[in-house]
């Protein structure tokens, strides 16, 4: 396990990266802090430890910019006790929220309890992404059925991952317009009826003819 420090005072980032290595997990901690939602998306840890208070982008800002591209869990480190940043910590997308000075039994107990909620959702998001031996990849933007793969655009992605998280139930087309466009103003209903032809020939192309149903006045399922 891979645990990001994101921490600039040099002291307790030190503090951190002992305690982290004693308890045998790998460690990573970033010196420079120009662009630290980027850096935590190249180096994809397992965990990120994230202070409030940093040069440049506030924690809060860095957090709510990471969740637009990755569940990594996000456990916040600050010295402000505010319980209403606690609150936002929490809304942008936060896992857990330590106050410093913190006792280091107390901190590796609560990483330990994020990384095994954190894993427990990915195992059930992977059962939900495989279904009657087809596989949705989302990281590699392809679906895959024996030794065939088809690339997907992000449309086509959305459109399954929609139907893989409500298997064997029709997914009606309005709620699948709103997850695919997320409550823009105005989109032509038609949109939906050329991403799903346009998948569906891909899928038939893997010999996945029929695996996208259709039912007139209920929608979609697979």
């Amino acid at each position: 396990m891979n645990i990001l420090i994101v921490e600039d005072e040099p002291v307790i980032r030190q503090e951190l990266e002992i305690l982290l290595k004693n308890a045998l997990y790998e460690v990573t901690a970033l010196k420079e802090f120009g662009q630290v939602p980027a850096d935590i998306l190249r180096i994809d840890p397992d965990l990120v430890l994230l202070d409030l208070n940093l040069p440049g982008e506030s924690g809060f800002d860095i957090c709510g910019k990471v969740r637009i591209q990755s569940d990594v869990p996000v456990i916040f480190l600050t010295s402000r006790t505010d319980s209403a940043d606690e609150l936002n910590g929490m809304i942008t997308g936060g896992d857990d929220y330590i106050t410093k000075p913190f006792y280091p039994p107390v901190l590796l107990a609560r990483i330990a309890a994020v990384l095994k909620r954190a894993k427990k959702d990915s195992d059930r998001e992977l059962s939900r992404l495989q279904y009657k031996g087809v596989k949705l990849h989302l990281a590699k933007g392809c679906v895959t059925f024996g030794e065939k793969s088809a690339e997907l655009t992000k449309n086509e992605m959305k459109i399954l991952h929609c139907l893989f998280q409500r298997q064997g139930e029709f997914v009606p087309r309005a709620d699948m317009i709103e997850y695919l466009w997320d409550n823009q103003v105005y989109i032509d209903d038609n949109s939906l009826s050329v991403n799903v032809t346009r998948l569906r020939n891909k899928l038939g192309s893997m010999g996945l003819g029929g695996f996208i149903e259709t039912k007139r006045g209920m929608g979609y399922r697979i």
